[in-house]
Formats: structure tokens, C-alpha cells, sequence
């Protein structure tokens, strides 16, 4: 009969090490909600791995009381992916930021994600590298002034969400730092899930992008610009719920609607449907909310299951690999 866990607590997952990020950053919000929830899970803590590349999130797992890795620049997806196949029982999370994960890791993003590897991926996005002094990152908006572009960048930001539905995700979600309930609710949905999780994390830098989000983090405003989605509710937002977003049919384009007389016209949140996830998560201009929440999840096997059904199978094969190399100077191979 297996004994039950002891009951752990927040405590349990803070390590002894001094948290060095700067004051107000949106990192310790990220941090306390992780470690609060880690004990949700029922898991024992050697069963948790946090995996991190460079830059202020990848300090992420020194201040985990787990295992961990602190990786070269991108590369967390790409040794997250051998700790899972070495060890399917094991939690691995993969934690970075957008400059981590979509510039010199892009193309270790795009890999894990469409492989549909069994990681959870926290994705920390503030639109700028902190740790290398405030340059602009691939999700800096246009014009951003920074140390490398005086006078504003002139590329064009991506969408991490975006991006990762093309890649093919099966679980993609948005949520925001110091919302630590939506945080921790969207976390828990990530982690359920038999597959690559992708969580983008909307995360304030004080030094070098402050306030960059703080239209959806303003209590008083954040509800004109913010939509929460709820799989089968409708697409409502605006602090007296009095817009909505509708898919004009002749367009095929998403706008905003008022509630009132539009009933019939309002979206309806469907989570599997690939097409309108995609139009949600890369909503952009003055009149559109930021969508958060789950915006896309389907049912597919994971990498893990499949390369292991794959491992079973080639083990039913007749014959070993001694008999095969001293057969002859050829062989066949079915």
C-alpha cells in the first residue's frame, strides 16, 4: 500500500537562496504563485524539474526548492525534452523569457512545441531583454527605444501565442503576472495536459519596460482592455461587460461589437477551434482587448507515448543486434 505524501506547503518550495531580481519586478509575483500551487499538485518534490536558459527568468530555478537546471542561452526546450524521455514520470517545467525562447531559442521553441513534448513552458514576456541592459527583443513593439535601437526599433513584434499555434501547440494560454488566481488556474490547465503546454506570462520589467502592460494589470481600466476567455461563454469584455468581439462573416475578420441589440453577433469562446484561436491570440490595435486564458488546447498524443510505443515495437522484432552485425557483410532492414 503506498503512503500518503506529507502535506507540503509554499515554504517547502522556496529555497534558501536570496532572490536577486529587481525590486518590482513581475518575476517574484511569478515566483510566490509557483510555489504556491507546486503543493497542489500532490506530487513529491523530486519529481519536479525546472529547466531555465539565460536572462532574469532563467534565475527561476536556483529559488525552486527542486531539481533544476540553469542551461546555455535557448537550449532549455532542447535538454528539457532528454530529462523527459530519460525519466516520463518526471514534472518538467521549462522556464524562459522572450528573448530566450523566441530569438536565440527560437528554433528549440518551435521543435518542442510541434513534437508536442510533455513539458510545461512558462514563457515570461515583458518586450525587452533585462539582463543584457534593456535591448529590444522579438516581441518589442514597434518604435521601442532602447540602448540598441535610439531611435525605436523598426522590426515588427511576434506573437508568442501566435507563434506557437503555428507550430503546431496543443495547449496555449496567456495569463499575467500579479493576477495570481488566473496565473495559478491557467498553470493547473497547463499541467493536466498530456502534452506541450505553452504558457506566455504578460511579466513587468521596472527597469527597462515599465508599465508596459499596465492597461491589463489596472484594476480600474484593465477590463476595456483585457478579455478573459472561458471555453463555451461568450467573447465579452469592457468594465460594464458591454463589448464583445464578433466574427464579421464577410470579412472573416474579428471586430468589436456593442452587447446591446448584438446578442446574436457575439463569439463564443470554443478552445478547440484552431482558426478563431488564432485570430484571438494575435488580436493587436487600439480598439482590441489582450486575450487571456486558455486559448487553444487539442487532444493529440505526446512525443513521450509515442516514442515509447515506437521503443516496444522495435523490441518485438526478432533477433538481436549480435546476430545482425555478424550475419554477413549486408543485411536487410524492414
Amino acid at each position: 500500500m503506498n503512503q500518503a505524501l506529507p502535506k507540503l506547503t509554499l515554504k517547502d518550495y522556496a529555497s534558501d537562496q536570496e532572490v536577486r531580481w529587481c525590486p518590482g519586478c513581475g518575476d517574484y509575483a511569478i515566483l510566490k504563485t509557483i510555489q504556491k500551487l507546486m503543493p497542489e499538485f500532490n506530487q513529491p518534490k523530486e519529481n519536479q524539474v525546472f529547466i531555465s536558459g539565460i536572462g532574469c527568468s532563467s534565475r527561476f530555478p536556483y529559488y525552486m526548492n527542486t531539481y533544476g537546471f540553469h542551461t546555455i542561452h535557448g537550449r532549455a526546450p532542447a535538454i528539457a525534452t532528454g530529462v523527459k524521455l530519460a525519466n516520463p514520470e518526471l514534472d518538467v517545467w521549462v522556464i524562459t523569457g522572450d528573448g530566450d525562447g523566441f530569438s536565440i531559442g527560437g528554433n528549440h521553441m518551435l521543435h518542442v512545441i510541434r513534437r508536442n513534448v510533455n513539458l510545461q513552458i512558462l514563457l515570461f514576456n515583458n518586450e525587452i531583454y533585462g539582463l543584457t541592459k534593456g535591448q529590444y527583443s522579438p516581441t518589442s513593439q514597434t518604435g521601442t527605444t532602447t540602448p540598441s535601437s535610439p531611435q525605436g526599433s523598426v522590426d515588427s513584434p511576434l506573437s508568442p501565442c501566435g507563434v506557437a499555434l503555428g507550430a503546431g501547440g496543443t495547449f496555449i494560454a496567456r495569463s499575467i503576472d500579479t493576477e495570481a488566481k488566473h496565473l495559478a488556474a491557467v498553470v493547473t490547465r497547463a499541467h493536466d495536459h498530456d502534452g506541450a503546454s505553452f504558457v506566455e506570462i504578460l511579466q513587468n520589467c521596472p527597469i527597462y519596460n515599465d508599465g508596459i502592460f499596465e492597461q491589463v494589470k489596472d484594476k480600474k481600466i484593465a477590463a476595456n482592455f483585457k478579455v478573459v476567455l472561458t471555453h463555451g461563454e461568450p467573447v465579452i469584455f469592457g468594465l460594464e461587460q458591454e463589448k464583445a468581439i464578433s466574427l464579421n462573416r464577410e470579412s472573416l475578420q474579428l471586430e468589436v461589437i456593442e452587447v446591446s441589440g448584438n446578442e446574436d453577433k457575439i463569439l463564443v469562446h470554443d478552445e478547440n477551434n484552431k482558426i478563431l484561436a488564432t485570430m484571438l491570440a494575435t488580436m493587436s490595435g487600439s480598439n482590441f482587448p489582450v486575450a487571456v486564458g486558455v486559448i487553444y488546447r487539442e487532444d493529440k498524443t505526446s512525443f513521450i507515448d509515442d516514442s515509447y510505443q515506437q521503443l516496444i515495437k522495435a523490441r518485438e522484432v526478432k533477433g538481436s543486434l549480435q546476430e545482425l552485425l555478424h550475419s554477413g557483410h549486408t543485411w536487410e532492414v524492414e
